[in-house]
């Protein structure tokens, strides 16, 4: 138990100044740390570094509509498909529900299959049909959604809201931000050292659904344009920047591209005028239907449409290819980049509305670091003083070993890129006593072997061995407990978790096998007949 050979000297002495110095960067000012190659600092949480808090919520009801939309948009191009081509009516979506009128009753059984095949066969991930299919009159088809399908929906729906919300936020340059998902439609959204939310609700609150359609030329009739009434397979958006003075427009129904279709969008200055604009490049797919539909449309109109509003409505002078287009129209180089990250992003597949917001100003993190700091230290001073006091050179051994701990956990947080919260100074402290305990535990084993009449070695050896049993069984049961809090919390549950988990391993290296290390080096250098412990 006391025999330690060179290289595991070497080997623990190595991990401590490894883990010791990954913890400098922390203590330092960012700026002295942004020229390094590798600068690992643990990061702030909300609640010390200051930040913004944001709750946002999604309309299940919009998921719903826009399941029956894109259900809607994938029965039409099936139909289409030759082999043979099924001919259908007008697609009705009123209810919550999409009907239609075959042309050719005898195609029934036909339409069908193909209904199946797109709806999943019927069935979903779960086993449970998404959608009921039933044919009315012999040739009208009514597909309902099933709570099952909304049900799926909603779940997919949320997960990419998410992960665009992350993509969005992870633009902006933020730290560590916190994004997860709470309850069945909410997302909460915490950045750490954000004071002023206004640029990131303004971000978050774009769907940023981009679309090219064509202009329905044909709808003339301002008196019908004005109730929004437009020809079959058009609908009537609203247009702000309309010349002729009406503030809306008939478009096609059907989009000739979408921003799913975009590589990359970014800020950029119109070279004639220096206005600022956003420079969009389309993937292959998108430059050459674009370019298709641009030769086929000279001298035609078509809108672009962001988050169903046209932003412009400019002429096809000429066919547009290379797979490149820009957006312009009354942007500020700050509303221009927003849009720009919107789209790089992707759209939001639902509306996403802020029930609940704060704003944790940067004195009360401060006030809290300062409070966490002065609880830690006087932990420490109290412990350190009972430690040298209880147990002479044994407490200074164990006093060692608790400082080094400290820098060893925030050497681990540092690599793992962690945030610290207040809940986790709480579990910072926590560790220190976690440690001390392991030595108390040794330190009394010790004692009770030397009253039992062993010599020093064989006190030491037996006192290490026999509390290492209990040290153990008494940390897995704190881990346990840790890996409940991180598994199942979330938060400063989770923060709190974190540090204790890091300190319990910590705690356990340096407060058994340091401690052994140096009281084993000792024994053999000194060789002392007695011990004062």
């Amino acid at each position: 138990m006391l025999d330690f050979p060179r290289w595991k000297v070497a080997a623990i002495w190595l991990t401590l100044a490894v883990l010791c110095a990954l913890s400098i960067p922390s203590f330092l000012p960012e700026r002295y740390t942004q020229g390094w190659a590798f600068a690992p600092r643990v990061n702030l949480g909300l609640d010390l570094a200051g930040g913004s808090y944001l709750l946002l919520e999604a309309d299940t009801n919009d998921v719903a509509a826009a399941r029956v939309e894109a259900m809607r948009e994938q029965v039409q191009t099936e139909m289409r498909r030759q082999d043979p081509r099924i001919e259908i009516g007008e697609i009705s979506s009123r209810g919550g529900k999409l009907s239609f009128l075959l042309r050719d009753p005898r195609q029934v059984d036909a339409a069908r299959e193909r209904l199946l095949a797109i709806t999943g066969s019927g069935a979903g991930m779960t086993g449970q049909r998404e959608w009921d299919i039933q044919v009315v009159d012999t040739s009208r088809f009514v597909l309902t959604p099933t709570s099952a399908g909304i049900t799926q929906a909603v779940n997919s729906t949320m997960d990419l809201a998410t992960e665009v919300v992350r993509r969005r936020i992870d633009e902006l340059g933020t730290r560590e931000p916190t994004i997860i998902r709470q309850g069945s439609n909410r997302i909460v959204v915490q950045v750490p050292g954000l004071q002023d939310p206004q640029a990131l609700k303004d971000l978050l609150g774009k769907t940023a659904k981009l679309e090219f359609k064509l202009v329905d030329v044909n709808a003339v009739d301002p008196q019908a344009l004005a109730k929004g009434q437009a020809p079959a397979g058009s609908q009537v958006l609203p247009y702000p920047g309309n010349p002729s003075g009406i503030p809306l427009i008939a478009v096609k129904r059907n989009a000739i591209i979408s921003g799913d279709m975009l590589s990359d969008a970014r800020q950029e200055f119109d070279p004639q005028t220096n206005a600022p604009q956003v420079s969009l490049t389309f993937d292959g797919q998108g430059g050459r239907r674009f370019a298709k539909v641009t030769r086929e449309n000279v001298n035609k109109p078509f809108a672009i449409i962001l988050d169903n509003a046209v932003i412009s409505a400019p002429n096809i002078n000429e066919p547009i290819l290379g797979g490149r287009a820009s957006i312009s129209g009354g942007f500020t180089v700050e509303t221009a980049n927003q849009l720009a990250i919107a789209l790089r992003s992707g759209k939001l597949p639902v509306d996403l509305k802020i029930v609940e917001e704060a704003t944790v100003g940067p004195d009360l993190g401060a006030d809290s670091i300062r409070a966490g700091i002065l609880a830690s230290v006087v932990a420490v001073v109290l412990v350190a003083a009972f430690l040298l006091l209880t147990y002479g050179r044994f407490g200074v051994y164990a006093n060692f070993a608790v400082t080094i701990n400290v820098f060893v956990i925030l050497g681990v947080m540092a690599l793992i890129n962690g945030t610290l919260t207040l809940p986790g100074i709480a579990g910072f402290v926590l560790t220190i006593g976690t440690a001390v305990d392991a030595n108390v535990l040794i330190n009394e084993r010790i004692r009770e072997e030397r009253r039992r009449g062993r010599n020093v070695v064989q006190a030491v050896e037996l006192g290490y061995k026999e509390a290492s049993r209990t040290i153990f069984e008494a940390n897995v049961t704190h881990a346990i407990s840790g890996v409940i809090m991180f598994l199942l919390g979330s938060g400063p549950i989770k923060g709190f978790a974190v540090v204790l988990l890091i300190g319990i391993a910590t705690s356990v290296f340096t407060a058994v096998l340091f401690t052994r290390m140096l009281v084993a080096q000792w024994l053999r250098r000194a060789k002392p007949k007695t011990i004062h412990i």
